[in-house]
């Protein structure tokens, strides 16, 4: 672990580039500094000093400085300046340096070698490099402004990191007039040395920060990335908001499980699988930020809502039912003191219709009798503009009501300028405010997620898995490596699949018409022919695959037409010769797969399987690394084909626990063998007792 205090808790701050001339970032950056109170020393530095820059001795090298300690540089100075002066900086003893100036490799070329030697100069001086191409950092607890952001954000418990300078100089713009407080906000930019995963692995044990926020572009450590967030969310939630696609997803089209694959899979799959939680606007990221800034975590899923506007409750209840979450019954006991305060006209079920005409003492009592219901979680309070609604006697009601208990509390006010005063008072006592209802339950959603995120198990259930034999699949795949094969023939692959337990339908490969009469003849009959080439990948189309073959005869004379079709549609392709498969009984045609992502590794699929299953799309990713028998029922319970594998209509339910065993194993082949780049099993049957893979492609 990085340790990056000295670049948010410095003594002593050197900004190499500062100057008096104001449309410089050197002298914003020093402006920004003796502006935000930083306690500790700054010396400006630049080479054509003389005297003082902003009141401040100058320097005109970092050597020159008296001060044997400089925690932290700040350089704003040509590109083909830096690195030199990050030497004099290593040999100076400095630890940790935010390079803002761009022109490295974003700009392709020369930019690309100046930053491959930056991070060169990293790892020899043993510095902490942020940047290039950023904006800066700054901490509101130091305090430390340093950065050429315009102004300094509010005091407050959010930590904000991202890689777009432009997209953090907006969002502190933004916070500064909706009273939104920070503890640190970093900016990475080209992300040289230091990374999310440093500074996000820092902010875990920062006490002034109690939510981590993110804007990323791309991550570069996909094992790290998985490693260090499964620790960071288990002591405080990381929100994501991750722009752009996997390309993974966007390429891989060979087979099903990659043509069913979205452009956002592999992320989704991997934020799941270590707890982080995934925005998907600006608007979200701070929506779920400021919650959690502000509240407790909801200790379950039942939600009270307390509205003056029917409507209003009613968008309400439908948006809950919507995500899964539970519109609370309340007891009669509750009903009954509600009933004191609420006039006949209104309504003290839930949604609690306290009335157009609410006074604030309504709102307090109805308030406090709800939060003492022992079947409610979280509560949303909700409010129209009406001409007797009186805002800031409201919102000090609701912060009377709030100090009886530490259930969060979401405060929706469906308007704009009428609830000013009352948004202030609300904002003060740490009780979050949205304009929309739904927004209030989608952020409920969020809350009640990362408590169930604290109570997962993250432990892989793989290292379970012994009785495999490695050898014996490494063996096939390096055969089939050496040959020049881009994929295994089936028999290949069911040797592959046989060596790791996964229980699959034989196959073997005959040369000769009589090799097939013969290996169809050991098998019982009927069996399935297939022409067995890595290079015809749509057999069928080309009537390279015939069923229910019933004798040695048939399937002699089946080899032969089965080549000579192979011949006409492929003549440049020389087939291996003709495989030949048992034929199993039908059962419910589920797909097992495998794609691997360039970042994070192998992303397994499971859904509906058969010749629909482009069609249907019914399907669930979850990643390899780090799976276990709670994630795999997840994946197998959020797919339509499970309700079938059940038991529908009357039917015997099927054998969940074997195809948890093929999920399982999948991932452990595709994690022991990392040249293995797609595995597709479709269809697998499955049965009362047991199941059989059927196809299986290995794609290397």
């Amino acid at each position: 672990m990085k340790d990056l205090k000295g670049l948010f808790n410095p003594k002593s701050v050197a900004v190499i580039g500062a100057s008096n001339k104001e449309e410089k970032v050197g002298y914003i950056v020093t402006d920004n500094l003796i502006k935000c109170g930083f306690p500790g020393k700054i010396y400006p530095v630049n080479n054509k000093a003389d005297g003082e820059i902003l009141g401040l001795p100058a320097y005109k090298s970092i050597s020159d400085i008296p001060d044997d300690e400089i925690d932290l540089v700040v350089m704003s100075i040509p590109a083909k300046f830096i690195n030199a002066t990050l030497r004099e900086c290593g040999e100076k003893g400095v630890k940790n340096v935010i390079t803002l100036t761009a022109g490295f490799k974003e700009v392709g070329g020369e930019g690309v070698k100046l930053e491959e030697e930056m991070g060169e100069i990293a790892k020899e001086y043993g510095m902490n490099i942020q940047g290039p191409n950023c904006l800066g950092s700054l901490d509101t607890h130091t305090p430390l402004n340093a950065s050429f952001a315009n102004g300094m954000p509010n005091k407050g418990n959010i930590a904000f990191v991202s890689q777009s300078g432009a997209m953090t100089v907006a969002i502190l713009d933004w916070s500064m007039a909706n009273g939104i407080g920070f503890s640190k906000v970093v900016s990475l930019g080209n992300k040289v040395d230091v990374s999310e995963i440093d500074v996000i692995e820092q902010l875990a044990e920062d006490d002034e920060t109690k939510v981590i926020l993110g804007y990323l572009e791309g991550i570069s450590e996909g094992d790290r990335f998985l490693e260090v967030m499964r620790r960071v969310t288990k002591i405080k939630p990381v929100i994501l908001l991750k722009s752009g696609s996997s390309q993974a997803g966007a390429k891989a089209v060979s087979s099903h499980t990659g043509s069913l694959a979205g452009n956002e899979f592999a992320f989704d799959a991997a934020f799941e699988n270590c707890g982080v939680m995934r925005a998907h606007s600006m608007q979200d990221l701070f929506d779920y930020g400021v919650a959690f800034s502000k509240s407790e975590v909801p200790k379950g899923k039942n939600i009270a809502v307390i509205t003056n506007a029917g409507g209003g409750g009613v968008l309400t209840a439908d948006k809950i039912e919507e995500l899964g979450l539970e519109l609370a019954e309340l007891s009669e006991e509750t009903k009954a003191e509600l009933q004191k305060y609420i006039p006949d006209e209104g309504s003290v079920n839930n949604p609690i219709d306290v009335l157009g005409d609410a006074p604030a003492d309504r709102y307090e009592k109805t308030l406090e009798v709800v939060l003492q219901e022992s079947n409610i979680d979280s509560v949303i309070v909700m409010a129209c503009p009406t001409a007797s609604y009186k805002a800031m006697e409201v919102g000090q009601a609701i912060v009377e009501a709030k100090k009886t208990s530490d259930k969060p509390i979401i405060v929706v006010n469906m308007g704009g300028p009428s609830f000013e005063e009352e948004e202030k008072i609300l904002r003060e006592a740490d009780i979050p405010t949205t304009v929309f209802p739904e927004t209030a339950v989608t952020v409920l959603q969020m809350m009640e997620r990362y408590a169930t995120i604290q109570a997962e198990n993250q432990e892989s259930c793989l290292d379970k898995i012994t009785d495999v034999d490695k050898d014996a699949a490494a063996e096939i795949i390096n055969n089939a490596k050496a040959a020049g094969k881009d994929a295994l023939i089936g028999s290949e692959a069911y040797q592959v699949a046989k060596a790791y337990g996964i229980s699959a339908a034989p196959i073997v490969l005959a040369k000769t018409k009589q090799e097939a009469g013969i290996a169809a003849e050991e098998m019982e009959f009927p069996v399935v022919l297939k022409i067995a080439s890595d290079k015809i990948l749509h057999k069928t189309d080309i009537g390279g695959v015939v069923v229910n073959v019933q004798s040695k005869e048939e399937a002699e004379n089946t080899f032969e037409e089965i080549m000579q079709k192979a011949k006409e549609a492929h003549p440049d392709v020389i087939p291996d010769g003709v495989e030949v498969q048992k034929m199993m009984p039908s059962g419910h045609e589920v797909l097992v797969g495998m794609l691997r992502d360039a970042q994070f590794g192998p992303i397994i699929a499971f859904g509906m399987g058969g010749v629909y299953v482009n069609l249907i799309n019914d399907v669930c990713f979850k990643l390899g690394s780090g799976i276990n028998d709670e994630v795999i029922d997840d994946q197998i319970e959020s797919t339509k084909i499970s309700k079938l594998l059940k038991g529908y209509r009357g039917d015997a339910p099927s054998d969940i626990p074997a195809v948890k065993e093929v999920i399982k194993r999948v991932a452990k082949l595709t994690i022991d063998f990392p040249e293995i780049k797609e595995l597709d099993i479709n269809p697998v049957f499955v049965y009362e007792d047991g199941c059989s893979a059927l196809d299986i492609k290995i794609t290397l």
